[in-house]
């Protein structure tokens, strides 16, 4: 990534314009990425594509494989003929520039049933044999996220309170489950297929238009998942199914206290016993999807912080040593140069400094995070190394706008005077700040490119409700803006025609 200048967008697909309640792979995804293109990005980055969890977060999801069945594009599936177009009338609740989740989820679930029904209805061979090729190849993840996905929906509550033949995973009771519900085990396994066909129709629709694609993968896993209740033996849990420590952080940049994620922790040494074959799958995997990757929350795989799971205190957390050299030196030897970004935020130590250059992976700086006075901040821009991205702010931070509106009066002096601004248009300041800093790779939410103030914010760590829901709509968008950015792009050398 750092043999050229590049630039870019990101921009979660649920947060594009559409009429069912959120954004999805469908029309608007496309003429986003025509918007990138006429920008002259070349990289669109998103947050995690998996199933969505508690809170509607894409950080607690029930699969560390399977799609967010909720970006299914509904009008590819009327073209399909399987959905009629009568049926797909937006529901009144739908908001234009928020998702109303329990509104957007019952009308999308609803018509994903539908389509499943006239699709496995239906005769036409050539697209059931492509379904059934892609459960084959699929069938590591699959068919245990569809036998989870369809005991959930039967039983409720999280897999440790099922009936013991089903917590336990008895074959034979297993057996007799998936026969009797053999149609709705056949509906999850439809929904990852359609979401696997669109995405990567999108994907090489970017790939076209000159863009990469960055995704992201979140470190930990959800204690309700597919994967902690088929393999339980690779995470620290007691007899009963349950965490022994959870996942989160001392206090840091994102908050004073700390965080308690609550996701369970890896046994690290189980891992490395099976060659970090589960992991070694779930990159495979990821590499199927995405041109490079955000590693999510680097610095836990050189040292962790781990909480007794009794507490929810995050300062009763400690550090724990993580795999360090021996996963990445797997990883290495089954993929290559591994196309990673290292989100290396919060406690950084010379250990995991020394873990991300020894394995030639760029780091992540945060310019919001400069602009304490001091010289030696290593996010103000004259400190960046080449091997760097540079984000104006990631998906946890505020907008700029929103940053800018809060920021102490003695910080934003020190921004006006470093940046030789007014503030005015500090949004687009920090945007050429970032295009103009020797990092590799320049990125900034796309809630910047539009100016907006805090309501554009699209997460706050540490608060369970109210995120993941910003989106945008096209009269928001000027006709300027893509113009504007594509000269500050060719000024500071970020064109790029590699693809």
């Amino acid at each position: 990534m750092e043999s050229t200048r590049r630039c870019g967008i990101l921009l979660h697909p649920t947060s594009l314009p559409g009429p069912y309640g959120s954004g999805d792979f469908g029309p608007d995804a496309y003429y986003f990425a025509d918007w990138l293109a006429s920008a002259r990005q070349s990289c669109w980055q998103m947050l995690p594509l998996c199933d969505i969890g508690t809170g509607n977060s894409p950080y607690m999801s029930p699969s560390a494989f399977a799609g967010n069945i909720f970006l299914i594009g509904l009008d590819a599936l009327c073209n399909a003929g399987w959905l009629k177009k009568e049926e797909l009338v937006p529901d009144n609740a739908f908001q234009r520039y928020r998702v109303h989740y329990p509104a957007a989820i019952a009308f999308r679930m609803s018509r994903l049933k539908l389509a499943a029904d006239r699709f496995f209805g239906t005769t036409e061979t050539t697209t059931h044999h492509t379904f059934e090729l892609f459960c084959e190849r699929s069938a590591f993840w699959l068919d245990t996220y569809a036998l989870f996905r369809t005991l959930s929906d039967s039983y409720g509550a999280t897999w440790q309170q099922w009936p013991e033949a089903f917590a336990r995973k008895n074959p034979a009771a297993l057996a007799g489950f998936a026969e009797k519900h053999a149609g709705d085990i056949r509906f999850w396994k439809f929904c990852q297929w359609c979401f696997d066909e669109q995405w990567q129709a999108l994907r090489t629709y970017a790939h076209s238009k000159g863009i990469d694609i960055i995704g992201d993968i979140p470190i930990f896993v959800s204690l309700n998942s597919a994967d902690v209740w088929a393999h339980p033996e690779l995470f620290d849990l007691d007899s009963s199914g349950y965490p022994r420590t959870v996942a989160g952080v001392p206090p840091d940049r994102f908050s004073d206290s700390g965080q308690h994620w609550g996701n369970p922790l890896y046994d690290w040494e189980q891992h490395a016993r099976t060659g970090y074959d589960w992991w070694r799958k779930r990159m495979e995997h990821s590499m199927t999807l995405y041109d490079y990757v955000r590693l999510d929350h680097f610095r836990g795989f050189q040292a962790y912080w781990a909480i007794p799971a009794e507490s929810g205190l995050p300062s009763d957390g400690k550090w724990i040593a993580g795999p360090g050299n021996a996963f990445f030196d797997t990883l290495k030897q089954a993929f290559g140069a591994l196309r990673f970004i290292a989100e290396d935020l919060g406690v950084i130590t010379p250990e995991v400094e020394a873990l991300r250059k020894k394995y030639a992976l760029p780091g992540m700086r945060i310019l919001q995070f400069a602009f304490d006075r001091n010289p030696g901040n290593p996010y103000l821009p004259y400190n960046y190394d080449r091997d760097t991205v540079v984000y104006t702010g990631t998906h946890d931070n505020d907008t700029i706008r929103g940053w800018w509106n809060n920021l102490p009066e003695k910080e934003r002096d020190f921004v006006r005077r470093y940046l030789s601004i007014d503030g005015n248009w500090i949004h687009w300041d920090l945007i050429r700040a970032a295009w103009s800093s020797t990092a590799a790779l320049a990125m900034t939410p796309f809630q910047n490119i539009l100016g907006l103030d805090s309501s554009g914010r699209m997460n706050r760590p540490g608060e369970k409700n109210g995120s993941w829901e910003w989106r945008f709509d096209w009269p928001q968008v000027e006709s300027w803006h893509a113009s504007y950015l594509a000269e500050m792009t060719e000024i500071y050398g970020r064109t790029y025609s590699g693809r």
